[in-house]
């Protein structure tokens, strides 16, 4: 029996209808942006992962750090002890973050990362007793898999199965090129009930709607408006933290700030799982009380593991380097040439470019669902050519990691406008 064989035998995939899906490919190795197959066949990681792999597969000098730590604590207890890595990764983190940010809150995973936000701004107004029960997001968001990360999330499919077990958000539209003041007016209607804990959003790009991007300038808009209200502000940044968007985190690209920040993805690298959930001073003071009963009741066994955290130190010092930001700035010109050479291509609808995040739009008759028939013919064309790219609907995007070769860039490119030109 092959291992694909056994695999299909054992295992649940994410996001996978078993009974229509083909066999998985087996990955044996992986080093830099390159991934072997149990056939020895070799593919391009061009999202890095699911966009956690910024430095690479097999990245020594993570594996280095996170072996160093093995050999001096691989884990301890964060409910009445902590250690001196957690200490460390949260110092440097908030030197990163705006510094309205204050307080770091551990936990595992992207998903949980914003449930923890969510569970803190309904908290918040539950202490005060002035509850308030409802939150605000974006049309087609997505922001998790755990009850709170999927009620905030808009895509319908992955929530239909659980209406009537999700608390209550309200979705505005994304405020993309034209849709400015549509989106302003819905929420200032909203927070203006002051029903609203907290607003939630990826910012400047949605990313598993199709990487739909939208202005730093009304985010700040939004913001601000939401802060009139004092409607707590939740910057997802799961997907962009890290450099995916040119700087350091998305909300860099603004003057107003959040009152909470979602880290996780690309924090260790790729290598622990591992989520930050940051808080300002403000936040934190609605729990800091002589009631036991005000406490955040919210932890998981491995919270700021050791060896994750010395992995996200190892991760942020590579980010820092000038090499990896002369990389960051090499892949983005890439992507904008790549951008202008394909918009001429008589099936592209449009393209878009933010730091190392491409993506294109094919035009299509009618709208195409999340895992429609184009996308999973051009998501298997893509294996079959060796490359690894997740089309979303109608949209391929690429999200690299930070050391793919000018080359192996090439070869994506040269892959998508045979695509475009072979797969209806």
């Amino acid at each position: 029996m092959t291992l694909s064989e056994k695999d299909s035998l054992y295992n649940w995939h994410p996001y996978t209808q078993h009974k229509t899906s083909t066999p998985h490919p087996v990955i044996v190795k992986g080093k830099d942006a390159l991934l072997w197959d149990e056939n020895n066949k070799q593919y391009i990681d061009a999202i890095a992962s699911w966009w956690v792999n910024p430095f690479g597969h097999s990245n020594t000098f993570i594996a280095d750090a996170i072996y160093k730590q093995l050999n001096k604590l691989e884990h301890v207890l964060f409910g009445g002890f902590t250690h001196n890595k957690a200490i460390e990764l949260s110092e440097k983190v908030l030197q990163l973050l705006p510094n309205n940010q204050k307080k770091i809150f551990y936990s595992d995973n992207g998903s949980t990362a914003v449930e923890v936000a969510i569970k803190a701004a309904l908290q918040y107004f539950y202490n005060k007793k002035e509850p308030r029960t409802k939150i605000i997001a974006f049309e087609n968001a997505f922001h998790g898999d755990t009850f709170g990360a999927m009620a905030a999330s808009g895509i319908s499919f992955f929530t239909e199965a659980f209406k009537g077990s999700l608390l209550e958000v309200v979705r505005i539209p994304v405020p993309t090129a034209g849709n400015e003041e549509t989106t302003i007016t819905a929420i200032e209607k909203l927070i203006n009930t002051n029903n609203f804990a907290a607003f939630i959003f990826e910012p400047l790009v949605l990313g598993a709607a199709g990487m739909v991007m939208y202005d730093a300038e009304i985010l700040n808009k939004l913001i601000a408006i939401c802060k009139q209200k004092q409607v707590f502000t939740i910057a997802d940044e799961v997907m962009t933290g890290f450099g995916k968007t040119g700087k350091t985190f998305a909300i860099d690209y603004l003057t107003q700030k959040p009152d909470m920040v979602c880290l996780s993805k690309a924090l260790t690298g790729g290598t622990i799982p591992m989520a930050i959930t940051s808080f300002t001073q403000e936040v934190f003071d609605g729990f800091y009380s002589d009631d036991v009963n005000k406490a955040l009741f919210h932890g998981h066994t491995f919270t700021a593991n050791p060896t994750g955290c010395a992995a996200a130190l190892a991760s942020i010092s590579l980010l820092e380097t000038d090499e990896i930001q002369k990389n960051i700035n090499r892949i983005n010109h890439k992507h904008s040439l790549f951008a202008n050479h394909i918009n001429q291509h008589k099936r592209v609808a449009n393209t878009r470019v933010l730091g190392v995040i491409f993506a294109l739009d094919i035009k299509v008759q009618n709208a195409e669902s999340y895992y429609g028939s184009l996308r999973n013919k051009l998501y298997s064309f893509f294996i079959e050519h060796g490359i690894i790219l997740r089309p979303v609907g109608n949209t391929i995007y690429i999200l690299p990691p930070y050391i793919i070769t000018d080359n192996q860039l090439d070869i994506v490119y040269k892959t998508i406008a045979k695509a475009l030109n072979e797969v209806e």
